[in-house]
């Protein structure tokens, strides 16, 4: 059993999905500080000074303070019940940027693996 373990370990299918694992959470981690820290203040600049991920709505007040509350942290602290709909945004202007990266890395090897070895593809339009 455990040298059937090591051989399953050894494959290179399963080590190609752990490389792929460990990037993939490394590149997380720079497009989350893409859109944090670069994408959404320009879009916030661009919608009057916005900071979507301190918008929120209130379903119903904290029973430790009372609204209305100046940010999404202290609604949370006052036990405010919230809809953290600004945040929600970020993580969808994330996820595209992510797949849209993605879908250019994927183009991007797939041409790599049509051109033949020592030929220069044509520059695309």
């Amino acid at each position: 059993m455990l040298s059937e373990f090591k051989e399953f370990i050894a494959r290179g299918n399963v080590m190609d999905l752990a490389v792929g694992v460990i990037i993939g959470a490394a590149f997380q981690r720079i497009v989350d500080s893409l859109v944090t820290d670069v994408i959404m203040p320009v879009v916030g600049l661009a919608t009057g000074g916005t900071d979507f991920s301190n918008l929120f709505s209130v379903l119903r007040d904290g029973l430790k303070v009372p609204g209305p509350y100046a940010s999404l942290a202290e609604a949370k602290a006052a036990g405010a019940t919230v809809v953290a709909w600004g945040a929600f945004v970020n993580q969808i202007i994330q996820f595209l940027i992510l797949a849209w990266v993605v879908f250019l890395m994927v183009k991007a090897i797939n041409r790599l693996r049509r051109t033949p070895a020592g030929v220069t593809p044509p520059p695309s339009a």
